[in-house]
């Protein structure tokens, strides 16, 4: 057992016994000479053998203290305190007994800013008061004699030492030191650290063992493996049942990994991918989709607008006329509109958008059926920070336009979407201002036995669709993705998957599908 663990060993450990049977009393300087070790090494070396119980280290640290480049300063020109009453005694013996705060700095060379804090110490001992502005010695500020004063005597006593031990200043300016214990600049604080190194009863025996001293290999060379010459090499031993430290390689973000599984279900399912900005028109994120600018969601209690830029560029004023139209009166879809007087100006309002749906009507405006698209972005709606809710999220939206297109296929769509994240999936009706017939997505939660919202979804209005010039069926799905991503890491607070938790991430398995259902 003992030659298993002499074997075991580093060579640095190796040299520490070594200088130690010859020498406890030691230091690390010095063994770090005689056996050419850094330093470094000694102390490293040192620590390994003492969580071994070979040998015991004490450490005892000492600070000492010296007067700075800014203390000298003050040690020869005085502290600013001790120059403004200077200052205050000469303009006494001038018959003159008070003085401006000007008067002062001129008179003794401070500057405003160590006025302002010798003016607070000089009242503290009530060496001066200050009447309308004016400063003035009281009795014993007048009396006082400044190389007399504490505050002096230290710091010349600290000069003349140079570096003493803090432990070693005497008790009769403890009261100083704690007034100075703000003033840090004015000294230069060193630690120094000293090692005793002694051996224990382990560390006799391996002594008394016997140390062999030669150079360890602990990992092959190219050239080694060539030449042969790890042949003639002393390998290190390890003990294969040490415990080794944890290990915590990079991995993916759940919230990114469901954005990316998202992402190759539809990539998979032939659908294109579009990108937008953040920043959208009201025109494209409401007026496009049929809802009216009355509506509750377009306050400012449920969405953010934006001053600059402080409105946004319309497309083609046809566009625009058809849009007002379908508000108006509905068009030619048979609908009666909303029947109020659409503006333009509320229109053009800039908005960080509130659904990725306003991203679906522009890609229907560059792009002719028969088509399939999907994208996944950032949406923002002033909600209530909860556990439930967060002002920004990620959001999947999708359309499928085609002269076949049914509502009947949208639902087959969705049920294969969420047949391949692993749900089991019904629908209910919903109502959507954009979509007619809508329904609402639910999944079901084995651990809680209920079905979950997850998603809206339905065919977009003829008033969607005509000013597009659309003339086929259009589906529109959309779900919110950290919902999503909050089942499948069993986490029941929205935060989570925003908050630094190092612990909470580092713990959640490497793998593709974090949760199955």
């Amino acid at each position: 057992m003992l030659d298993k663990m002499i074997n075991e060993l580093h060579l640095y450990e190796k040299k520490l016994l070594k200088e130690l049977s010859k020498n406890q009393d030691i230091t690390p300087e010095e063994i770090a000479e005689n056996e050419d070790m850094p330093l470094k090494a000694v102390t490293s070396a040192a620590g390994m053998l003492s969580s071994k119980d070979i040998i015991t280290v004490n450490k005892t640290s000492n600070d000492n203290i010296s007067l700075s480049d800014e203390g000298q300063q003050y040690l020869t020109h005085g502290l600013p305190e001790h120059r403004i009453l200077k200052a205050l005694q000469d303009f006494d013996k001038e018959g003159k007994k008070e003085a401006t705060i000007e008067e002062l700095i001129e008179k003794s060379g401070v500057n405003k800013h160590q006025m302002n804090f010798a003016i607070g110490v000089m009242m503290r001992h009530r060496w001066t008061k200050m009447d309308n502005g004016k400063i003035s010695l009281t009795d014993e500020g007048l009396n006082t004699n400044i190389e007399e004063l504490p505050q002096v005597k230290f710091l010349k006593f600290i000069n003349n030492s140079k570096e003493i031990s803090i432990d070693q200043i005497p008790k009769e300016f403890d009261n100083v030191r704690k007034e100075f214990k703000k003033r840090k600049d004015l000294f230069n604080i060193k630690t120094t650290q000293k090692f005793d190194f002694k051996l224990n009863d382990l560390g006799n025996q391996i002594v008394e063992k016997g140390i062999t001293i030669q150079e360890e290999a602990t990992q092959l060379t190219h050239e080694q493996l060539k030449t042969g010459s790890w042949k003639n090499l002393h390998y290190r031993g390890y003990d294969i049942n040490a415990s080794a430290p944890n290990s915590f390689p990079g991995k993916v973000h759940p919230l990114q990994q469901t954005i990316e599984e998202i992402r190759s279900i539809f990539i998979d399912m032939g659908f294109d991918e579009a990108k937008g900005t953040i920043l959208e028109s009201a025109f494209w994120n409401f007026d496009m989709l049929f809802q009216p600018q009355d509506h509750a969601a377009r306050e400012m209690q449920d969405t953010f607008y934006v001053n600059n830029p402080p409105i946004a560029d319309l497309p083609s004023s046809e566009l625009v006329e058809k849009t007002k139209i379908e508000h108006e009166t509905g068009g030619n879809t048979g609908s009666k509109g909303w029947q109020y007087k659409w503006n333009v100006e509320i229109a053009k309002q800039m908005v960080l958008r509130t659904h990725t749906t306003g991203l679906s009507v522009r890609y229907l405006s560059e792009h002719q059926p028969p088509l399939k698209m999907f994208s996944v972005g950032r949406v923002f709606r002033r909600e209530t920070l909860d556990y439930k809710h967060l002002p920004e999220f990620h959001q999947v939206e999708g359309i499928v336009a085609g002269d076949d297109m049914s509502f009947k296929n949208l639902l087959g769509i969705l049920k294969e979407f969420y047949r391949k994240l692993g749900f089991k999936v019904r629908f209910r009706p919903a109502y959507f201002p954009y979509t007619y017939l809508s329904v609402e997505s639910e999944i079901y939660v084995p651990e809680k036995k209920s079905w979950m919202e997850l998603g809206g979804s339905g065919m977009f209005r003829p008033e969607v669709l005509e000013p597009l010039g659309i003339k086929t069926q259009v589906a529109a799905f959309g779900l919110g993705i950290e919902r999503l991503a909050m089942m499948r890491c069993n986490v029941e607070d929205i935060r989570m998957l925003y908050q630094s938790d190092i612990g909470w991430l580092r713990n959640l398995p490497v793998t593709k599908n974090i949760k199955s259902f």
